[in-house]
């Protein structure tokens, strides 16, 4: 699915997606990545069932006030024991599948938060 923002920004936001993979602004990417307005970091994690505390501890650095964790094609919870950083930072955290992740990133750009969608391929 390709996706159109209704004015031009110079913020990341997604630009369509797929089952495996994401554009944002454009570009293609088919690994773990986290997307924040102003820049694209790669992150380390692999997958969901091999999600750790450092993770969310790497994702607790990165200024938002809101994480969306993308689960890949369903949404998953982790356990709240490995998002306790995130808590304890009192960063809101959204868990969705990865489309209506990047959606509502979207959104939530427009709306100029300080948002970062963390995205996992599986």
């Amino acid at each position: 699915m390709k996706l159109h923002a209704s004015s031009p920004s110079a913020a990341q936001t997604i630009t369509g997606y797929g089952d495996d993979y994401v554009l944002i602004n454009g570009a293609r990417r088919e690994s773990s990545v986290v997307v924040l307005p102003d820049r694209i970091v790669q992150w380390e994690a692999k997958a969901f069932d091999a999600l750790s505390t450092e993770d969310f501890a790497f994702l607790k650095e990165l200024d938002a006030e809101i994480m969306l964790l993308g689960t890949g094609p369903r949404q998953r919870f982790p356990h709240p024991r490995l998002t306790a950083p995130l808590g304890a930072a009192r960063i809101g955290l959204e868990v969705m599948d990865l489309r209506a992740a990047c959606r509502t990133y979207n959104i939530l750009v427009a709306e100029e938060r300080r948002v970062a969608l963390a995205l996992l391929f599986e």
